[in-house]
């Protein structure tokens, strides 16, 4: 190949940076892409499949580049190639570098296959030899950042070989092999030169180099966001947990206070009320699912209120459920109801001395299940609240409620406290509709966290 204008090089490799990136922030759009790039270890298949995605729109870029005879700037191969190899490992590196000579083969460039499979194969070896593989990914093309961090890490303890220096020479190492090749073998390969002007020559060293940085850059930045999403989804994760089990020793306190009261008086009924007892946390100890059915919810509420009933006296304590059968098998946080049912006892009913009722309610309505909980007592004082830390005296359980729906809901659910002095309260809660037998949505607490930001 003729040497070109020193002007019409720098506009090419000005072309291919600008293509490199192009074809880097396209390919990260897809989902299955990203599955395949950002494994640590991948299968014959998956390496397969790696590379088609890489190797593919470059080996469009190479016949373009083999067809037109002007747009050269489209022709990655090289730098491609060592991608391949320095993320996927020799096998795809080697595989990679075939694939994209195939098409220089076909037009007589036959110094392009064995050039690009060595090109693959020691870009491959080079990650095996990465003991850190954050390294790759944090790979620059700025040479004197690198030089600074191996003297900076020397300091403390002496250490000769850094993998970024290491693979910058490789790069240009082998980008001069490939102008040697073309330069006493015309034809068989395809480089860009410019021997009369070193500093232009420079520019094709550094552009090599740059493609490769910044194809790396824009892959790391979205493996780093994916790792923040699944970051963010752990610890909306862990809140929820810790939410969760605070209602456990919440309701377990005030249910030993409720069955020490029977056992002076009534020893076989506070063993009733323990075997009841029982049931409850063999059901909390037993899953740690975030979810469970409505119905399910409900079962556990009888055991929990034929406990209060003990309590209070049948004549005191009355349960009224209306239930619509289709609302049942609705999915709903787990323990959503007793810290409810607990709050009308303990700051509806209890001050009253005749006593009340509880209603519990259940219904689908517009998308959104509805559950009720009300009751006639004493109520407090008159008060439309949304959020139920607001409510004076009510302690965690309410609040707990109020912070776990946010948690794990965000705007689509809503809890309003509806209270009248003398004639009791009504706590009501809308939630968005996920069958049973769906159980949790794959991906919830991920799709959460986007919905937060």
């Amino acid at each position: 190949m003729n040497p070109m204008e020193p002007r019409l090089i720098l506009i090419h490799l000005l072309l291919k940076l600008g293509v490199a990136a192009a074809i880097s922030s396209t390919l990260v759009r897809s989902l299955e892409f990203k599955s395949l790039l950002f494994r640590e270890e991948r299968t014959l298949r998956q390496k397969i499949y790696l590379v088609l995605w890489l190797g593919f729109p470059t080996m469009v870029g190479v016949w373009i580049r083999l067809a037109q005879k002007s747009f050269l700037a489209g022709d990655l191969s090289f730098e491609t190639t060592l991608l391949l190899g320095v993320i996927g490992g020799r096998w795809a590196g080697s595989l990679g570098g075939i694939l994209m000579a195939c098409p220089a083969l076909w037009h007589g460039e036959w110094a392009a296959l064995p050039f690009l499979v060595l090109c693959g194969f020691t870009s491959g070896q080079l990650r095996v030899m990465a003991h850190d593989k954050e390294d790759i990914w944090s790979f620059s093309p700025f040479i004197d950042l690198s030089i600074y961090r191996l003297i900076r890490r020397n300091l403390p303890r002496p250490r000769l070989f850094d993998w970024q220096i290491m693979f910058f020479t490789t790069v240009v190492g082998l980008r001069f092999v490939e102008t040697e090749l073309a330069r006493y073998f015309p034809r068989s390969i395809f480089a860009l030169e410019s021997p009369t002007n070193y500093w232009v020559e420079g520019a094709i060293y550094a552009a090599s180099v740059i493609a490769i940085g910044i194809e790396l850059k824009i892959f790391n930045s979205v493996r780093i966001q994916i790792k923040l999403e699944e970051q963010e989804r752990l610890l909306l994760h862990a809140r929820m947990e810790a939410l969760q089990n605070q209602v456990n020793p919440h309701f377990l306190f005030n249910t030993l206070n409720s069955i020490s009261s029977l056992v002076r008086f009534d020893p076989d009924l506070a063993r009733d009320m323990i075997s009841k007892l029982a049931t409850i946390l063999r059901r909390l100890l037993s899953t740690s699912d975030a979810f469970a059915p409505l119905r399910e919810e409900f079962e556990f509420i009888d055991n929990y209120l034929d406990i209060e009933v003990v309590r209070f006296g049948r004549d005191k304590l009355r349960v009224v459920k209306e239930l619509d059968p289709a609302s049942l098998d609705i999915v709903v946080p787990s323990m959503l109801l007793q810290p409810l049912v607990e709050n009308s006892i303990k700051h509806g009913l209890a001050p009253k001395v005749e006593g009340g009722s509880i209603y519990l309610r259940s219904r689908v309505s517009d998308s959104r299940l509805i559950i009720e909980v009300e009751d006639d007592g004493v109520g407090m004082g008159g008060a439309h609240l949304t959020e139920s830390s607001n409510w004076p005296g009510m302690g965690i359980g309410m609040a707990n409620i109020s912070e776990r729906l946010q948690v794990l809901y965000g705007d689509t659910a809503r809890m309003t406290i509806d209270s009248h002095e003398g004639k009791g309260t009504l706590i009501r809660i809308r939630l968005p509709l996920v069958e049973a037998s769906s159980s949790v949505p794959e991906g919830f607490y991920a799709e959460r966290s986007s919905t937060r930001r």
